[in-house]
């Protein structure tokens, strides 16, 4: 019997990507046992028993670069967790004998990886982001096989034994409704102008706070789009829709505005003719598979500014805006918003660039990269 051992974690954006490669393989494998190794204390350690999966607690943090009182606890408490981290990874890799590990990012992975590498276990990593992170670049230089979701991935990556571009692999979802279908279900027109916007599960204060005066543009100026709006779920956010209202923005009764803490992202995406988010990595494999344009927002508070590199290769190829925090002004927002919604030929052109760059035999290439460590 198969059996793998995956390692990522802290974020979403390491997870998903985990438990997408897990469905990969037992596809393929419908026989294989799958573990994780992941932080108690993050969000691993929920996702990944709620879809069925084994869980390996590994304690490690990353140190912090800033220097302060509270930092320097830390860190001292990140080095206590990684001295420890190497008898604890041989105790997780020697009870469930892996025939293979794979690391998708984040601090967990790298011990876990690096230990496996030691043993002659074969072992993989799957980079997300156009800039990588620290942790993958290390583990480049003693993996057997690099995946990678971007070209723009392989400069990172100049000792690695082995690169392959795979791409991203998005959540089931996406893709099985039409245009048509998802408006029909909203309640939309389907020759509205519809405009999708999203900071992530949390949210995202920079992001609320600009949409609140793109709802007020289109107020005054009288503009019938309709805008669909998750606000996130952070507790900062709870009055979102009062707060508008206290703005002079008319949420309520209208139909135009569909704004909630959370929605259906597989429906609501299909619905849209355009997505004002953050990029993360799989947002915008989700955006690319939806063929959608984008105005772009990266967060300047991630590791190595790699939502901004992310968001690049979009705006490189046509698909997309990229505007940063630091530029970002009402004129120019709105302005980016409006240049769309008022060129149709426009954002039919950058949808078809999106679209484009969408790496449709994800699941193919992955499998491709792990099943010669497999059958060796």
């Amino acid at each position: 019997m198969l059996k793998v051992l995956l390692a990522g974690g802290g974020t979403a954006g390491h997870v998903n990507p985990a438990l997408a490669i897990a469905e990969i393989i037992k596809e393929n494998y419908p026989d294989a046992e799958i573990c994780f190794a992941g932080n108690p204390e993050k969000l691993e350690a929920k996702l990944v028993p709620k879809a069925g999966y084994r869980f390996e607690p590994l304690r490690i943090e990353g140190f912090q670069r800033q220097i302060n009182a509270e930092n320097i606890k830390r860190n001292l408490r990140a080095g206590m967790y990684l001295l420890r981290s190497g008898g604890r990874c041989r105790e997780i890799i020697k009870g469930f004998k892996p025939d293979l590990v794979i690391g998708t990012g984040g601090y967990v992975s790298g011990p876990i990886v690096r230990t496996a590498a030691k043993m002659g276990i074969h072992t993989a990593v799957h980079e997300q982001n156009a800039f990588a992170g620290v942790t993958n670049k290390i583990l480049s230089k003693k993996v057997d096989v690099v995946m990678m979701t971007v070209e723009e991935s392989r400069k990172n990556f100049p000792d690695a034994k082995k690169c392959v571009v795979t791409g991203l692999p998005v959540r089931g979802g996406f893709g099985r409704m039409t245009k048509a279908e998802a408006r029909k279900i909203l309640g939309i027109p389907e020759d509205a102008q519809v405009v999708l916007s999203a900071g992530g599960s949390l949210g995202s204060k920079v992001l609320n706070e600009n949409i609140m005066k793109l709802f007020k543009w289109y107020q005054k100026e009288g503009r019938e789009v309709w805008h669909i709006h998750s606000y996130g779920t952070y507790k900062d956010y709870a009055n979102y829709i009062a707060d508008c209202e206290k703005q002079g923005i008319k949420i309520r009764g209208d139909k135009h505005f569909m704004v909630d803490s959370y929605v259906d992202m597989p429906k609501a995406m299909a619905a849209c003719d355009m997505i004002i988010t953050r990029c993360g990595a799989a947002s915008l494999a989700e955006i690319e598979a939806m063929g959608r344009c984008s105005v772009l927002i990266p967060s300047p508070w991630v590791a190595e500014n790699h939502q901004y590199h992310n968001g690049m290769v979009l705006q490189n190829a046509g698909a997309g805006i990229v505007i940063e925090e630091k530029d970002l002004t009402e004129e120019k927002f709105i302005g980016a918003v409006k240049d769309y919604l008022d060129h149709p030929d426009k954002l039919r052109e950058c949808s078809e660039k999106a679209a484009s760059l969408h790496i449709k035999d994800t699941k193919d290439r992955i499998m491709s990269c792990l099943k010669p460590l497999i059958n060796s």
